[in-house]
């Protein structure tokens, strides 16, 4: 199965190293916010389960690079950098972690189920699958208003008959949805060769549905796909899928030590860190090794400010519940 990359270019303009520095910004902040959940959650201070997208950051953060206000993201269970990548408030995210009331939920949602209308956060899902189903019902009214929904979800999620149904009814409608399939090679445990048939990319395309597979790790060349993709919706083109080549450098879930992996397969993986392709991709271009770790201080000393902000916030009340509802 093979991947794209975007292209490197000769010259560096002023602009793409600005906003290359952006995305490293945002890549570090998904990836820091994710260690100190884990962290925290090996203090005690998380309880419940958590699924973290290390080793995923480019993939949310190129999507959303290509998105607008009208817009909206139907996420899953590990979707803590999709809620990040759109605006989510990372320390409020952080407090919803812990239980608190300055969370994005008033700490009544935990890990898997965080929803933020106010930044187009549709939900997080539990359900396999859930995200999709949502993300082609907001796509009708969409249609309608403006805007376009993307669904995120992972390679084991092909083998739900969600994708099937959804893919062929937003196709006879021509809705403006993109599905984003993250293939991190697993499904929970399991290799995606042992669980799945044929090619991914063969499915979506049965239905008419573009589909394009890229390097989930590169943020340029998940933004150029993503860029394509919106365009076709916002132009009355219907729905298309984006499958990204990622990789999670973690285990599935808290309980998950990762100990199905092949021998050598996380290392080579790691090459490939986004942290390390967006540094490198920068430095080619012409950012300076203190450019880069300016933004890397930067984001470590924010991190610390918002956990120890987080950790401050009381516990809810049920008063407290009852008014996050009424906003």
């Amino acid at each position: 199965m093979s991947t794209t990359t975007a292209k490197p270019k000769a010259k560096a303009k002023k602009g793409d190293v600005e906003e290359g520095l952006g995305f490293f910004r945002q890549i570090l902040t998904i990836r820091g916010v994710e260690e100190t959940i884990q962290s925290l959650f090996q203090k005690g201070e998380v309880h419940g389960t958590t699924h973290l997208y290390v080793g995923q950051e480019a993939v949310a953060t190129g999507v959303s690079a290509a998105l607008g206000e009208k817009d909206r993201v139907a996420s899953t269970y590990r979707g803590h950098g999709h809620a990040i990548a759109i605006g989510v408030d990372p320390q409020a995210l952080l407090a919803e972690m812990l239980g608190r009331e300055g969370g994005v939920c008033g700490g009544r949602s935990g890990s898997m189920n965080v929803i933020d209308l106010k930044h187009r956060l549709l939900g997080s899902y539990g359900i396999i699958g859930g995200s999709i189903a949502a993300a082609t019902g907001a796509g009708l009214g969409l249609k309608r208003q403006g805007g376009v929904a993307v669904a995120y979800f992972g390679d084991g999620t092909m083998n739900q008959g969600y994708i099937h149904e959804c893919l062929n009814f937003s196709k006879k409608l021509e809705l403006p949805v993109v599905y984003v399939c993250e293939n991190n090679l697993y499904g929970e445990f399991t290799p995606m060769e042992d669980s799945t048939a044929g090619n991914i990319e063969d499915r979506p395309k049965a239905f008419g549905v573009p589909t394009e597979t890229v390097d989930g790790m590169d943020v340029w060349a998940v933004r150029e796909a993503a860029e394509k993709a919106v365009k076709n919706a916002r132009d009355g083109g219907g729905p298309s899928f984006i499958q990204a080549m990622t990789y999670r450098f973690v285990g599935h879930s808290r309980s998950d030590p990762g100990a199905y992996r092949k021998e050598g397969e996380l290392d080579e993986w790691k090459k490939r860190d986004p942290i390390i392709v967006t540094r490198d991709r920068l430095h080619e271009w012409g950012a300076s090794e203190d450019d880069t770790t300016a933004v890397e201080k930067e984001v470590a000393d924010e991190i610390v400010r918002i956990t120890d902000n987080a950790l401050a916030s009381p516990y809810p009340t049920p008063s407290g519940t009852a008014r996050e509802f009424k906003d």
